[in-house]
């Protein structure tokens, strides 16, 4: 009722001084925005112990299940709310990314015109400008086809719609040896001489470019094997994944969590590095391909080796430790009887970026044949159930007293190992 409710108001207001009801661009960002600001209002009026009915405020449990249902059918419509902001945002990128492609084409004609100041205007930088017109160009086509999935940037959006480190590090030396390619075409079309022709032709020789096409070569491998690492290790349990509403820039230096990660902080930063020598090189020798230092391609493929162990090393199954009888103060040692909390400790009980309240509301705890939601226990800024390590639920009075298994399932639907605990009478 509370979302249907909320709906009915987000529709009274729909055309009221702009779109918010979530269903068109312009108004889907302001719509998240009312339905985030009314959930986090609701929340913490619950956690102060206000707004509960009568009916239900004489009884913990029931108070605690009531409070629990509406911040989970007001957190659904905050989600709701949220994909929509999401798929509109990426409808909008696709403009985005065709502006940026093309400043910086007048960056680079700006930067040629002030460095031809008494040099003068050469052949070799009317190639790297027709170059890098091939190439925005390209880009722009590709943008327009996939303008609802983030324009040029598609290829580089993960399952989990999240930047993907290893794709953006492999697109950028994708596009950088295309560019120096099409660099040494314009310079090949446009000579005369046969001697500088010749010379044209032996600046391709892989001599010259071994180590941009091994590093060009290792990071695509990077890219593909990542990908299937962490496809592996989601269908096998062992790595949770969640989807992110939308991408953002800071997906290519952080983890799920928005945590910064060390290991994809590092490739970034020494890919941006190499790139940079790259291109300087290019621009001090337009006749060859940039001859990238063997030093600096060992430390580029060490900062890939490390980023793909790292890939190996993260996430992990989550694991339930324990299961006690959760007992407040003035409560009488007992054992687990049916209608009694009981509290299950572990590890890895909610995915990197689970924290909403809409994927903590999505978890169930298996008692015997009995299904529970985990139910939310709001408290200011934040929720004290459930956490990472620890969650409470009520035993239903459906289990049947004896020995049962208790099994978690978490946001990301990866099953806990069964531990088994007793019931009685």
């Amino acid at each position: 009722m509370a979302v249907q409710e909320a709906r009915d108001g987000a529709g009274a207001a729909a055309h009221s001084g702009g779109c918010t009801c979530g269903d068109c661009p312009h108004g889907a960002r302001t719509g998240h925005r009312r339905a985030v600001a009314e959930f986090l209002l609701k929340r913490d009026e619950f956690a102060a112990g206000q707004g509960l009915p009568a009916a239900v405020a004489h009884s913990v449990s029931a108070s605690r299940q009531w409070v629990s249902e509406e911040l989970t059918q007001s957190a659904e419509l905050v989600a709701a709310r949220g994909r929509a902001e999401g798929d509109a945002w990426l409808a909008r990128l696709w403009g985005w990314t065709v502006c940026t492609v093309w400043a910086s084409v007048v960056l680079l004609l700006l930067a040629q015109a002030l460095t031809a100041i008494g040099a003068g205007w050469s052949a070799a930088r009317t190639a790297g400008l027709l170059a890098a017109v091939v190439v925005a160009g390209a880009l722009t086509a590709a943008s327009w086809f996939h303008r609802a999935r983030g324009g040029a940037l598609a290829p580089v959006i993960g399952e989990d719609n999240r930047l993907s480190t290893s794709r953006a590090v492999a697109a950028a030396w994708v596009l950088f040896v295309g560019y120096a390619a099409l660099v040494l075409a314009g310079r090949l079309a446009a000579a005369s001489d046969h001697a500088e022709r010749d010379a044209l032709l032996s600046g391709l020789d892989l001599a010259r470019g071994v180590g941009v096409v091994t590093v060009l070569a290792v990071v695509c491998g990077i890219a593909v094997l990542v990908r299937r690492v962490v496809g592996l290790r989601v269908l096998g349990q062992r790595l949770q994944k969640v989807p992110a509403h939308r991408p953002r820039a800071a997906d290519l230096l952080t983890d799920d969590a928005g945590r910064g990660a060390f290991a994809d902080i590092q490739y970034v930063v020494i890919s941006a590095v190499s790139l940079l020598f790259a291109a300087v090189r290019l621009a001090r020798r337009p006749d060859q391909l940039p001859d990238l230092p063997w030093g600096l391609a060992v430390v580029v493929l060490v900062s890939a080796l490390t980023y793909l162990a790292g890939k190996y090393a993260e996430g992990g199954r989550p694991v339930i430790l324990s299961v006690v009888r959760a007992r407040e103060a003035g409560d009488l040692d007992a054992p687990i009887r049916t209608g009694d909390d009981i509290e299950i400790r572990g590890a890895g009980f909610v995915p990197p970026g689970a924290e909403g309240a809409d994927r903590l509301s999505r978890m169930v705890v298996r008692i015997g044949a009995v299904n529970v939601h985990v139910p939310l226990v709001p408290v200011t800024g934040g929720f004290s159930n459930p956490t990472d390590t620890a969650l409470t639920v009520p035993v239903p009075a459906d289990v049947e007293p004896g020995r049962v298994e208790v099994q978690l399932v978490t946001a990301a639907g990866v099953e806990t190992n069964r531990y088994s605990i007793d019931v009685t009478d």
